[in-house]
């Protein structure tokens, strides 16, 4: 099983919160723009990609206890965001990338996601 601080080093994306948690093992991944999609898709432990980075995906990811949130398109979430993802110990990383290409490269490190529906 790969950490989190394996694929922040192997993709160079870019860590703004909760660095002290990166030894975390990634469970696996999935990739979604639609808040309800990734509180019902995403699993404990997961690295959801997104190009949202606004206070609610803090709340989701803190709901779900996810790994990671990789947000992606250059898109960087704004200071409240960025403490309230401190308190709850939520990881955001960001990276220009796309998430097409962000998703492509966690499975080419053998990041799965769900394989049912």
């Amino acid at each position: 099983m790969i950490s989190l601080k394996e694929v922040v080093e192997k993709l160079k994306v870019e860590p703004l919160s909760s660095v002290h948690s990166l030894e975390r093992p990634i469970e696996g991944g999935y990739a979604s723009d639609l808040l309800s999609c990734a509180m019902r898709r995403a699993k404990k432990g997961y690295v959801w990609v997104t190009l949202q980075c606004h206070m609610n995906v803090v709340a989701v990811a803190a709901l779900g206890s996810l790994a990671a949130v990789i947000i992606t398109e250059g898109n960087s979430p704004d200071a409240e965001t960025l403490s309230k993802a401190e308190k709850e110990g939520v990881v955001l990383l960001v990276t220009p990338r796309s998430t097409f290409s962000i998703a492509g490269e966690l499975a080419s490190l053998g990041i799965r996601g769900d394989l049912e529906g």
